[in-house]
């Protein structure tokens, strides 16, 4: 074209309008249904393996190693979430949730076939490295394929699907346990892995595949967040061992755990997230002291019923399935649109809900007190847990620029496994120190009725200080919305 000639004006063509409906609508749909099947098989697992897994420790002679099979699952999905957060960032989420859901389901196989308990503890490794590459993948696939708008819904759907887990799957595995043998939880689960493979992947295929800049070529893996990552997952590891072993010479493997946690921990987590900066450091802050505290102080409830109150372990667990319930009402509360304004305010509710949980739970120890009491209790810190948990991940991903919601997402499961880490580890030891007998995990329920009741003032020290931790969760809930820049004076 000439200089001379004229310039017509380019008029951009308008953004074409949103699809209709919702995560079921037509353009949602088979996504939709298979990453919430993703998240209802990890949800059932949690509930039917944890309820088998006594009765597998001890047919293998393995009561010693009890808690490794837990830990060794946290442990290692604190690197597989690392990892997963890299590679969904440089090449897309298929591939780290294909392999994860691979390796989740080749661990339960190495778990349900295992003849000695280091089998068993290799098999709950493998498993929790997958489990941490999908759950991070999963958060990629939302950031890619759902507008803005959806994203609390889908964060609602995904804490629906573990209502029917939480009321189902301890009754199912224990019948099967009882009937087929604590085998078949673990080899049955992974038939459970083919629908969301035949569902979900060709669906992510066609909406979040593939790198955010498709123009060049990938970026590297940083050498240095994996090394990180490792030092994460080793120091968990060594601080849990060193809390289920009481004796003065815990203190070095402890330290040493310290010693690589800390420099991970401020590698891996937004600068700013142990001082609350506001905006995205507060927000991954919250959700490790949001299910920190509740995870840690939920894990001594069954047991305290059991010891102190005499109910078998099912009714035990079944006394928290009304929370299953009330968690996805908090969830789907958060969800819509119009709450959007009111977010904060409902986070620091939430957290202040699950504080007073928290704190109430040990009236029960009072035995003039009903138990159904603290079924209601439960129930309200599980509603303030959905309000809360929700809403933390539809901030993050607000925060998040596309080519870094991999590693941020990462960042907000890392704080929530960590905090689990170190909270459980810190209230199994303090419960042990005051007469509460050893704890090796979370699901130890079985175990600790066989012993006998623990000493009442034990859970004390567990539940008080976590109720504090909680409500140092409702201040982190006020500084979530980054500092608005200064209005210029006027001249």
């Amino acid at each position: 074209m000439s200089a001379l000639e004229p310039r017509v004006p380019q008029i951009a063509a308008p953004a074409p309008p949103p699809p209709p409906g919702g995560i079921l609508g037509s353009a949602y749909r088979t996504l939709s249904i298979g990453i919430i099947s993703v998240v209802f098989l990890i949800a059932f697992e949690a509930t039917a393996v944890g309820t088998a897994m006594p009765v597998a420790a001890r047919e293998l002679d393995g009561i010693a190693l009890y808690a490794f099979a837990f830990s060794a699952y946290f442990t290692t999905s604190l690197f597989g979430m690392v990892l997963s957060g890299q590679w969904a960032d440089r090449q897309g989420p298929l591939r780290p949730l294909t392999v994860g859901i691979g390796a989740f389901a080749a661990g339960l196989v190495f778990s349900g076939t295992a003849g000695a308990m280091w089998v068993f503890v290799l098999g709950r490794a493998v498993q929790g490295f997958g489990g941490g590459l999908v759950i991070v993948a999963l958060y990629v696939v939302v950031s890619r394929a759902y507008e803005e708008r959806l994203r609390p819904e889908i964060m609602a759907a995904f804490a629906a699907s573990w209502v029917v887990p939480s009321i189902v799957g301890p009754l199912a595995s224990g019948t099967v346990t009882e009937h087929l043998g604590w085998r078949w939880v673990f080899l049955g689960i992974p038939v459970l892995v083919v629908v969301p493979l035949v569902v979900a992947l060709p669906a992510i295929r066609r909406t979040a595949s593939g790198p955010v800049d498709t123009g060049g070529a990938p970026a590297a893996f940083d050498r240095r967040r994996i090394r990180l990552a490792l030092g994460i997952s080793a120091g968990a590891g060594l601080l849990q061992y060193a809390a289920q072993d009481l004796r003065w010479l815990s203190l070095l493997p402890a330290a040493a755990g310290a010693a690589l946690m800390v420099p991970a921990v401020r590698g891996l987590l937004p600068r700013g997230t142990y001082r609350a900066r506001r905006g995205l450091p507060s927000v991954v802050l919250l959700r490790g002291v949001a299910a920190g505290s509740f995870i840690a102080a939920e894990s001594f409830v069954p047991l305290m019923l059991v010891t102190q109150r005499g109910l078998s372990p099912t009714m035990a667990g079944f006394s928290l399935a009304l929370g299953g319930v009330t968690w996805a009402a908090g969830s789907w509360v958060q969800s819509k649109g119009r709450m959007a304004p009111y977010r904060e305010r409902l986070m620091v509710g939430g957290m202040i809900m699950v504080a007073v949980a928290i704190a109430a739970a040990p009236a029960v120890l009072i035995q003039s007190v009903p138990v159904w009491t603290l079924a209601l209790a439960w129930a309200l810190g599980c509603l303030g847990m959905g309000l809360v948990i929700g809403s933390t991940s539809v901030l993050l991903l607000k925060l998040s620029a596309p080519e870094e919601a991999g590693s941020n997402s990462a960042a907000l499961q890392i704080s929530d496994a960590l905090a689990n880490v170190v909270l459980l580890a810190g209230g199994g030891a303090a419960f042990a120190a005051l007469g509460g007998g050893s704890v090796g995990a979370a699901h130890a329920v079985a175990e600790a009725a066989d012993a006998g009741a623990s000493h009442p003032g034990a859970f004390v020290v567990v539940f008080l200080p976590m109720a504090c931790v909680a409500l140092v969760g409702a201040w982190v809930a006020t500084r979530l919305h980054a500092d608005r820049p200064p209005v210029p004076a006027d001249r």
